[in-house]
């Protein structure tokens, strides 16, 4: 019986890759080195950006492939909605490993296929190449934002509240549940933890509704949460020059986290650290607190107050009773 062919590069992008470019003309079918995009319209900005999955650092060598594509492109569109942007296309990198199934493949391309659905963007063009090492996929999301309305790290001001959406932690958990580290928990609270760890959800909506706030109620500095709550609120800080302060009480955690807390207090620590929540952080002037309230209930996204900026250039977090906890690593470091 003869080998079973593999298929090359062109043939991977024919079959798995070029059907994702359909609806958007200015993919070229995926034939050409470039795409070519329209003008983003009048008073709109570009906004551009990259980020990478390895295997067995962003993602377990095995999870399913319909899901690694799902979390490439959420962390993407994730710093899209950090900024206020609407998603448009993205590109894709993939570096697959001589060894991966082409079976792997096709449901890596479903997974796309269903977040292009989701999302409304189409895939523009990219690379595939072999690699010996572990399978990388890079991709490249593009959005556009109106001028002035586009959000940024850098302009947080002394008196702001801090506030989160969603919950936070449950990513991290998620992840140690998988590694068989996290012991009590049932069925369905395990699922719950796993599903936000490999399944982050951008907050798309929710970032461009904050841009487009009254300009004395608007959002002075935002950012996703990806590395770990405190460590991009101090992203926050050190653009802007100024600190924060975290009450840990205040933090608005899921039934699964809150479960798991209940049994392991020491888990506070990975909660406020843990990355992947991809959950937006963000700071705004006191007299907002009711317009977010109400956008809040429009979005059905919840949006908490967790604590203030000040001046002194430190990001503390505070336990109940006021001390101060001691977390040596802020969030995830890639070196």
């Amino acid at each position: 019986m003869a080998l079973k062919r593999r298929l090359g590069e062109f043939e991977i992008i024919e079959r798995f890759f070029a059907p994702l470019a359909r609806g958007e003309g200015g993919a070229l079918a995926l034939v050409d080195d470039a795409a070519i995009l329209p003008p983003m319209g009048r008073g709109r900005h570009m906004v551009v950006t990259t980020d990478a999955i390895v295997a067995g650092v962003h993602f377990l060598a095995d999870d399913p492939a319909e899901v690694v594509a799902l979390k490439a492109l959420a962390v993407n569109l994730s710093d899209l909605a950090a900024m206020g942007a609407d998603p448009r296309a993205y590109l894709l990198v993939a570096a697959l490993p001589k060894t991966l199934p082409t079976a792997w493949i096709g449901r890596f391309a479903r997974g796309l296929a269903r977040g292009q659905r989701r999302f409304g963007i189409h895939l523009i063009g990219g690379d595939t190449v072999a690699t010996p090492g572990p399978l990388t996929l890079n991709i490249c999301a593009i959005g556009s934002v109106s001028r002035g309305a586009e959000l940024r790290r850098s302009a947080a001001i002394v008196g702001d509240a801090v506030y989160v959406s969603g919950t936070v932690g449950d990513a991290a958990l998620g992840l140690r549940a998988l590694r068989g580290e996290l012991a009590g928990l049932g069925a369905r609270q395990r699922a719950v933890l796993v599903r936000r760890y490999r399944e982050p959800d951008p907050r798309i909506e929710l970032g461009r509704a904050l841009g487009r706030m009254k300009r004395t109620e608007r959002v002075h500095a935002a950012i996703d949460v990806s590395d770990g709550l405190v460590a991009d609120v101090t992203h926050i800080c050190e653009a802007s020059g100024v600190g924060a302060t975290i009450e840990a009480e205040r933090l608005p955690l899921s039934d699964a986290v809150r479960v798991a807390l209940g049994r392991d207090a020491a888990l506070l620590k990975t909660i406020v650290s843990g990355g992947d929540d991809y959950e937006l952080a963000f700071t705004a002037p006191p007299l907002s607190a009711r317009s977010l309230a109400r956008l809040s209930g429009r979005s059905g996204v919840p949006v908490t107050a967790i604590g203030t900026i000040v001046s002194d250039r430190r990001v503390r977090v505070l336990s109940g009773d006021g001390r101060e906890l001691e977390i040596r690593n802020g969030g995830y470091r890639h070196f």
